[in-house]
């Protein structure tokens, strides 16, 4: 049998499905976060719009609440940036990425000893100085000032070899930088994974959240190897479809595939929602025309982004209290309607 072929458009449509963008959800933030695979958390507010434009009724101080109660964590996962998941899928997602971060971390080190002229610190080097950010954080959460010198290796990405948690009351909407540190297995208690499940559940997320993709979306996303990536494979059940250049996509079975035509409503985006980002460009989502006005290097904080029937039409800043928009192109009437009334509201969130 020949495999079902989606196109852009039906990619399009079960992205914002899975993402909670094709209508608020009424449901606990713990399943939504769950459900979209993490917030990514770089700019602390993100994870609270991010939350806002797929949750009915969501409050701020309800997401502050759970990062206080360790129902949330907030720590450097996929791709080494910073992420808020549920602390029931902490370990899993931490498992699976370690060994990747790690690499990661002896490359930039070795390229750093090289442009510098020094001999490189190895993996034995590395976990040494682990060791004593460790102990350091062993009396409880520090901030990266109250740890001194030691904190010097995480900035280095020393934290790429300790699980390390950002712990309020910093990373929230009202103390925005993520620097007060805590070792996971003391906010949250200890691993209870391995590495093969914890590859699992990053393709299992990823596809809940993003499905139908190809393998190196995937791998993309989290950060890790194709290689790594398909080992899950066996232990998976997946449904296979092809895009429209014939391209395997894989997928979670008895998932939303809505049909392409569905409606979309106006959805605002927060800074660096991940689908913007191109492990999601086959579905359209941020039209190339406007990829290098989102993502700018004279701009590394990016924009916020807001969606007409489901695709990037402008974009969003905070300027002296109001949400100023910078619209891409023109709309009709009506979208300029919807797109000011939730303009308004998220407006409203931010007061």
């Amino acid at each position: 049998m020949t495999d079902r072929v989606l196109t852009c458009r039906a990619l399009n449509r079960a992205l914002l499905a899975r993402q909670l963008l094709l209508e608020r959800a009424s449901v606990p933030i713990l399943d939504a976060i769950d459900q979209v695979g993490g917030l990514q958390t770089q700019y602390a507010p993100s994870g609270y719009v991010g939350l806002w434009t797929r949750v009915a009724g969501f409050e701020r101080a309800s997401l502050t609440a759970a990062l206080e109660d360790r129902t949330v964590i907030q720590g450097t996962l996929m791709r080494e940036t910073i992420h808020m998941v549920s602390a029931r899928e902490y370990w899993r997602y931490a498992l699976g990425v370690r060994e990747a971060r790690r690499a990661w971390s002896l490359r930039l080190a070795e390229a750093d000893a090289r442009r510098r002229g020094i001999p490189r610190a190895g993996e034995s080097a590395m976990l040494e100085h682990a060791g004593e950010l460790r102990a350091a954080l062993a009396g409880g959460p520090r901030t990266v000032k109250e740890l001194g010198d030691v904190a010097g290796g995480f900035v280095g990405h020393l934290g790429l070899w300790v699980d390390l948690v950002r712990v309020p009351p910093s990373g929230t909407w009202d103390r925005r930088r993520a620097d007060r540190l805590a070792l996971a297995e003391t906010w949250l208690g200890p691993e209870d994974t391995t590495e093969a499940d914890g590859i699992a559940h990053l393709v299992h997320a990823y596809l809940r959240a993003f499905g139908p993709a190809r393998w190196a979306d995937i791998a993309a996303w989290a950060g890790i190897s194709v290689t790594a990536a398909r080992a899950a494979e066996e232990r998976l059940e997946l449904v296979r479809f092809r895009d429209e250049a014939g391209r395997e996509l894989v997928d979670l079975p008895d998932l939303p595939l809505p049909d392409p035509e569905t409606r979309a409503p106006v959805r605002f985006l927060a800074h660096w929602d991940p689908v913007m980002l191109v492990h999601a460009r086959r579905t359209g989502i941020l039209p190339e025309t406007y990829r290098a006005t989102v993502f700018h290097a004279h701009d590394p904080f990016s924009v916020g982004t807001y969606l007409v029937d489901g695709y990037v039409a402008g974009g969003w800043r905070v300027r002296d209290r109001r949400i100023v928009l910078e619209p891409y192109g023109s709309l009709t009437d009506a979208d300029a309607r919807e797109v000011e009334r939730e303009r308004e509201a998220l407006e409203a969130f931010h007061a």
